[in-house]
This record gives structure tokens, sequence and C-alpha cells, in this order.
């Protein structure tokens, strides 16, 4: 046992009375690891283990505190409450002792137990050595194949913690890996989504694929497929220095409901198929959401276009209307692809900068600075357009809706209509037309010819 007690265990910062727990009761896994780091966490998320009772005591709590209650296994009496800022999990013992329990936990720095009775902190496993040792240590090879997915949360937890894994525990990793197939797609996901979600992710995802955990899931990645991930990571990191606004973006998630990023789905585009299709499938085996999927494929179709010097204001126009909301993601996976960061301008991002800056001047209408062919042309035009608001390419502004159309030429509502919006908008843009009034004269010419 030890004594030294974090404050960040203190009861008083729970969201409810400790008093209500019975004795013995302990708090158990992540939160008691962090507060011994000192890593604090915003949302708290509390896991407590009772010898009896478990459900029943989050349904007294829940009740008391007014809070959500959900019974996550009625089998092995796990419940969980949700509060406003926390959420409370309380599991009933596996086995006649904490100690039987916390042996069959998946690392020794999450296998360590606070009392909150007497104040003590249990620690069987000798997880507080390895925590300050920071490595990740597996309890048993048997608890890792009861539940393949700790393989792959080894490294999305070395990854947050910083942490380094401990040579036995990740050849017993190698030597389990095909196991990861039998694990539910949706909960694999999860685990990779953090892997994905920042660069100390790219690290431990690259010793993942080398261990043999990722091809099971993605088999068409490669050496190159993680290179390309930290190149993703440096394009990123230089767009959001050249544009705060695409910096932001990239740390956006696709949807509210859906965690993964856009730089995540810039990384997933390194990992699947080259084919849509192929990709397409891959993704959905993996149960990625239809809009995820969806964004991967619009990276991928469209990212060879950033390379072209030479597109019409026609192309630009529909490269734009694709893309939309993917065009941070399919920009990054561009210059990652196309390893212009590193490759084209080392150690002078400002050339880079300057590049970009040069063609921000050019779509804004400006004169161009440098008469030089640069391979950040396509790149700069592209960029440029998009972050200026009042482009008309990038962010059209219709002259005339589709009803006006309709009315105007007394036509039925059909694709046609949809079709001479884009006409009417890629006009404006070439200057042929400017008011609402030649839009429609210029809708009626194009009628008449068809």
């Amino acid at each position: 046992m030890h004594n030294s007690v974090p404050s960040a265990l203190a009861p008083e910062n729970w969201p409810f009375s400790w008093e209500l727990l019975p004795q013995p009761a302990y708090m158990v896994g992540g939160a008691v690891r962090d507060a011994i780091l000192g890593r604090s966490r915003g949302y708290l998320d509390l896991d407590f283990v009772v010898p009896a009772g478990a459900v029943k005591l989050a349904r007294a709590i829940a009740s008391r505190y007014q809070a959500g209650f959900v019974l996550l296994d009625r089998q092995r009496q796990i419940a969980r409450v949700v509060f406003p800022h926390a959420t409370v999990d309380i599991a009933q013992q596996e086995g006649a002792s904490l100690e039987t329990d916390l042996h069959r936990r998946d690392f020794t720095v999450n296998a360590i137990a606070y009392n909150p009775h007497t104040q003590e902190i249990i620690d069987p496993l000798q997880g507080l050595a390895d925590l300050q040792q920071g490595r990740l240590r597996m309890v048993s090879a048997a608890n890792l194949r009861d539940d393949p997915l700790r393989l792959m949360r080894a490294y999305r937890q070395a990854a947050q913690l910083d942490f380094t894994i401990e040579p036995t525990t990740q050849s017993t990793i190698r030597d389990l890996a095909s196991h990861i197939i039998s694990v539910a797609a949706e909960r694999v996901r999860v685990e990779i989504g953090y892997l994905l979600a920042n660069s100390p992710g790219t690290l431990w995802i690259t010793k993942a694929w080398e261990d043999g955990l990722i091809t099971p899931l993605f088999p068409n990645a490669t050496r190159e497929s993680c290179n390309q991930l930290a190149a993703v990571d440096q394009a990123a990191c230089f767009l959001a220095k050249t544009s705060p606004l695409l910096g932001r973006q990239l740390q956006e998630s696709v949807r509210n409901t859906i965690k993964t990023t856009w730089l995540g789905i810039a990384k997933l585009a390194c990992l699947v198929h080259p084919q849509l299709e192929i990709a397409e499938t891959q993704l959905q085996k993996l149960t990625y959401s239809r809009a995820e999927i969806r964004s991967v494929s619009t990276a991928l179709k469209l990212f060879p276009l950033f390379r072209k010097t030479d597109l019409t204001l026609r192309e630009q126009y529909f490269f734009f209307r694709e893309v939309g909301i993917v065009f941070s993601a399919t920009a990054t996976l561009a210059l990652a692809r196309d390893k212009l960061v590193e490759a084209t301008f080392g150690d002078e991002p400002d050339s880079l900068s300057s590049a970009l800056q040069n063609g921000c001047a050019v779509a804004c209408g400006g004169e161009s600075s440098s008469s030089a062919a640069s391979p950040l042309d396509g790149y700069a035009l592209l960029i440029g357009r998009y972050l200026n608001p009042d482009d008309l390419v990038a962010h059209p502004t219709p002259l005339v809706s589709g009803e006006e159309i309709i009315v105007a030429l007394n036509i039925p509502a059909s694709p046609v209509v949809g079709q001479l919006l884009g006409e009417i908008a890629i006009a404006q843009v070439e200057g042929k037309i400017s008011t609402a009034a030649e839009a429609i004269a210029f809708a009626r010419q194009l009628k008449g010819e068809g």
C-alpha cells in the first residue's frame, strides 16, 4: 500500500457524496492513474468497483442527483451514472477480492486502486513503479488474449500518456496481433480514431503497423502509408501556420455526432485502397459512417487537382462545388502525397508560405508578385480562392434562385434547373453576366439552344 494520495482523488471533487459508497469501495482505472501522474481532466470519468449491488447503487446515486442512468452490462453488473460534467461507472468486483479484480485488468498502470474511506492507494502489481518509468506493462498475456482490443489500446494509451511499451508486452502483442479481427469493428475504430487525431498518434499507429495490428484492418497499408501519415501531420502543421482558419478546420469533427476530425479523414485516405470503391468497402467493414466514407472518397478523388496549374474557371468552380467542407482535408492530403512541404522547400517554410500568399493575392484579383512557375501554383490558387470569402469561384453568390428560373422560363422543377444555375454561376465568374436580368436572359439563351 501507498499513502501518498493526490489531491485530484479527493472526494470533494466528485459529483456525488462519497458517503453513498459502501465499505469497501474502490476507485480504479484511468482516473487513479491520471491523478497520480498529475494529468488534469476537464471532464471527470470515474470508475468504481464494489463487492456487490453495483447496479442498485448506481440507480440510487442517479435518483438522488437526478442524473442519467445507463445499464452497461446486466450480467457483469456494470452501470453508468451521467452527470453534466462527469461520468461515473460502477462495476461489481470480479473475483473474491479487490486484488483478484485488479489482476484481471489490462496494464499495471490501470490496475491501481484508491480507497476513499481509508485514503489508501492499493498497488499489488507495481503499477506505480511503471508510472514512474513511463511504461505500459501488461498484467498478463492471458488478459490481452481475453480481450484483443487491449492490443490496440496499448498503442493508444502510449500515445496519450507519452509512454513506452515494455518489450515483453510488445512482443506479446505481436504474437497476438491476428486476434484483433475478432473484436467488434466499432470498438477498434474508436481506438484508431484516437491515434489518427494528432501527431503523437502517428508514431504509435506506425508501431502498431510494424507489430501486425493495422494490416488486418487496412490490408493495403504499407510502410509508405505510414510515411504519408507523418507527411499529413507536417502538411497540417504548415497549413495551420499559413492559415489559422485551415488549422482550426482540421481539428474540427466531421459532424457533431462523429469524433473523426478532418485531419483524421486525410490520414484515413492514406491507409485505404487508392481505388474509391475498394476504399469505401474497407471503411464500411470498419463501420465508418456515410459522412466519413464520403469525405475520404472526396479527398482521394480530388486531391490530384491541386497539382494542376492550368485549371479553367469552369474546372475550378466544379472542384469547389464537389469538395465543399472536405477542402481542408483534401488540401492536406495533397500536400502530404506530393511531399511538397519537406521535399520542395526543406527548411524554408517561408518560401512555401510566400507562394500561397501570392496565390491568395491572385485569387483576390491582385497581381502576381512572381512570374516564375512554382510547384505550389495550383495549391496557391485553390487555397487562395478558398480563403477569400468574396471569391465567386469558391463561394458563389447566386444571381437568381431555382424558383426564379422556373417562373421566368416557365419550366418544371427538374435537374435541368440545377444545370442552368451551374452555367449561370460559371458565366458570372467568367465575367459574362453580373445581374439577375442578365442571368435570366443567359438561361433563356441556353434553353433555346437546347
